[in-house]
């Protein structure tokens, strides 16, 4: 499974930040805050993950969103890279 950030598991999951929070127990903008780097996010919410918004933690991409961004388009510029090569 590919990995995903929070904030696209919980859209996946059809909740917004209020609906998420009241879930997770927390207010909505600390939601808001683990969406932009889950690094701090605490063990105990890890785990409720996969009861709220019904994916396993290790599908979910723990870092910066930026990061996560910054991943994707190295990965995407690697498969353009390896077609250009595949159609020569």
């Amino acid at each position: 499974m590919e990995e995903m950030t929070l904030e696209a598991a919980r859209v996946n999951a059809g909740y917004n930040q209020q609906e998420a929070g009241a879930l997770f127990g927390v207010h909505y903008q600390t939601i808001a805050k683990w969406e932009n780097d889950n690094t701090k996010m605490p063990y105990e919410m890890i785990e409720k993950i996969p009861n709220i918004y019904g994916v396993p933690p290790n599908s979910i991409f723990f870092g910066k969103k930026n990061e996560f961004i910054r991943l994707l388009r190295k990965k995407a510029n690697g498969l353009k890279g390896g077609m250009s090569h595949a159609t020569k």
